[in-house]
């Protein structure tokens, strides 16, 4: 097994730091296919409907309409793209809180 060597110059410092990471991505409930809204509640507009077995990137998290799912009743939204937003009580943080910074 191979030990990576950690960057020693300010030059591979710099590099290292903006190599792109792959995000995280979370499973929905099973069984579910979730509606994706505009913002951060069921009156938002219906953007689309993910797939069963969809897995989502949570880029941010805002608090919104109170919803009930399998994880439980909560208020936070997971904005997992530009202007989308599913409830996190469907979506398997393994956390009752904000596992992502606050969406600005």
């Amino acid at each position: 097994m191979a030990i990576e060597e950690a960057p020693q110059t300010t030059d591979e410092l710099a590099a290292a730091s903006v190599e792109p990471r792959a995000a995280r991505r979370y499973p929905v409930a099973p069984g579910v296919r979730l509606n994706v809204r505009s913002g951060p509640g069921t009156n938002y507009m219906l953007i689309r409907v993910l797939t069963y077995g969809a897995r989502v990137p949570i880029n941010c998290q805002s608090p919104g309409e109170r919803v009930t799912g399998p994880y439980g009743t909560t208020n936070l939204w997971d904005n997992i793209g530009n202007g989308e937003f599913v409830s996190d009580a469907f979506v398997n943080t393994g956390s009752d809180g904000y596992v992502a910074v606050r969406c600005a």
